[in-house]
């Protein structure tokens, strides 16, 4: 079969790799822009930007020369390489949970295409970030023992902090995080559980990772960059041999991108393992530093707006994950708000998993009207990697509140009916006869200037769907109820 056919070349070109890259698995001894055992104890490479990447100054950022354009350089000149990954692989597949590429039916029928989905949010604590985290304490570990009984420190406020405090605990080495007050504190208590050193410090997560530096050179500590360090980079693209693994004929990779780690490492196997596979990036439109950093040619700032996948809101993407994505990336795509609520309902309604915003922004770009809802993506083969489900119930309520507006499940519209008793008794029944279930109501008579007898009614009402929505809209026209709807169709 062709399936059978397609899993014999691959496992032939597996081969041919790891015979190729062999005589590359030995230490690295070149410059520092690559992880040597020269290197310094601190894993910073160049990198003046926290785990959540916001920066003071912006300009104060510390990147690298400028390299030739993405595809004039070479592999061997880029951070991390095939071989990275796959002693990557080997270090770590005792320590975490070998996530499957699960097809989705539903979510195959409505994108057009077949939906494989990776579900690394169920890591142990949540997120993919626990590969990178335990590759870098193991590299710390292997190259310097000293260095890893010291301990190691991170700023952070989210899943590498619990990442890195849980696999510290697990392999002997302390671990320091630096948590801005912004933090929330049910990700601050399990780092504390994980027998992590927590400490609270700044208002943000940049003067967090200054007070972080402070401790690496009084205490002797190794800072871990969560998402740039080129073991936590090798550490993500274990992701990408497993996707090939399990589904040696996919046709493209579609990965959410913030620091643009994640990326840089699935890019590198899968590209390294299948050249024709198409990997795809998808950013927040509030926050699109690796677009940004595409079109300047190496990182720069971005500016940043709170959004639903806070996961992904960096400022500016890191320099060694920069040089290795932009090789092997193909291209990189825009989501909104509004695209990101409804993937987030969607997994939620149709695959029984909760992922918080930024580990749904793949899925986000490739649903109907999405960037990604293209006619050359139909029928392919799609692997979307879904990378963190910690996410507060608070958020997610207000998310799935977002998303069913999205879905014009849930709809806002104001009504001018009569001030007189029994007035708002006819809408309500007329809402009851349409099958719409009202959430909200809410009775205004100061700012109507129009009659002293009539009052405006603001109603919140969960419907079934956009045409349940225009019939609703239609019977409250028809009974001469001016309207003013919040919705458009």
């Amino acid at each position: 079969s062709n399936r059978k056919r397609s899993v014999c070349l691959y496992s032939i070109k597996r081969k041919v790799v790891a015979a190729m890259m062999l005589s590359r698995l030995a230490p690295r001894t070149t410059p520092l822009r690559r992880y040597t055992a020269d290197s310094t104890r601190s894993f910073r490479w160049f990198s003046a930007v926290s785990d959540e990447g916001a920066v003071d100054d912006p300009s104060d950022v510390d990147v690298p020369p400028r390299p030739p354009p993405s595809k004039s350089i070479s592999e061997e000149d880029l951070p991390v390489s095939f071989a990275d990954i796959s002693r990557a692989q080997v270090a770590i597949r005792d320590g975490i949970v070998r996530t499957s590429c699960e097809k989705s039916h539903f979510l195959s029928e409505i994108i057009g295409a077949n939906i494989y989905l990776k579900p690394e949010f169920r890591q142990f604590t949540g997120s993919f970030k626990e590969r990178g985290a335990r590759n870098a304490i193991l590299q710390l570990q292997k190259r310097s023992p000293e260095d890893a009984k010291r301990g190691v420190i991170a700023a952070s406020a989210g899943n590498h902090a619990l990442a890195l405090a849980f696999h510290g605990r697990d392999l002997g080495v302390p671990v320091t995080v630096v948590m801005p007050t912004v933090a929330p504190m049910a990700k601050v208590d399990k780092c504390r559980k994980f027998d992590a050193r927590v400490i609270i410090h700044g208002g943000h997560i940049g003067e967090a990772k200054e007070f972080a530096e402070t401790l690496v050179d009084s205490e002797g500590l190794s800072y871990i960059n969560g998402y740039d360090d080129p073991p936590i980079v090798a550490g993500a693209g274990t992701i990408g041999i497993e996707m090939i693994d399990d589904l040696p004929e996919v046709d493209a990779v579609v990965v959410p991108v913030g620091g643009a780690g994640l990326i840089a490492g699935i890019s590198c196997a899968v590209k390294t393992l299948k050249p024709d596979v198409e990997v795809i990036g998808v950013e927040p439109e509030f926050c699109a530093s690796f677009t940004a950093a595409l079109e300047a040619g190496k990182p720069v700032a971005a500016k940043v707006t709170p959004t639903l996948a806070d996961g992904l809101a960096v400022p500016v993407v890191g320099p060694h994950a920069f040089e290795v994505a932009r090789y092997y990336v193909d291209e990189c795509v825009l989501t909104t708000e509004k695209e990101i609520s409804l993937a987030v309902l969607r997994l939620l309604e149709q695959e029984k998993m909760v992922v918080e915003g930024g580990g749904a922004s793949g899925l986000a770009a490739l649903l109907p009207g999405g960037k990604l809802d293209r006619p050359e993506l139909k029928g392919k083969n799609i692997i979307v990697p879904l990378c963190g489900g910690n996410i507060d119930t608070t958020v997610l309520g207000r998310i799935l509140d977002r998303g069913m507006s999205a879905d014009h499940r849930l709809c806002n519209f104001t009504a001018t009916v009569s001030d007189r008793p029994g007035g708002i008794a006819r809408l309500t029944a007329l809402l009851a006869e349409e099958g719409a279930s009202i959430k909200d109501i809410y009775h205004e008579r100061a700012w109507l200037y129009t009659s002293v007898d009539q009052v405006q009614v603001k109603c919140v009402v969960e419907l079934q769907g956009i045409d349940h929505a225009k019939k609703l809209k239609q019977a409250l026209l028809d009974e001469g109820y001016p309207l003013i709807w919040d919705m458009e169709f």
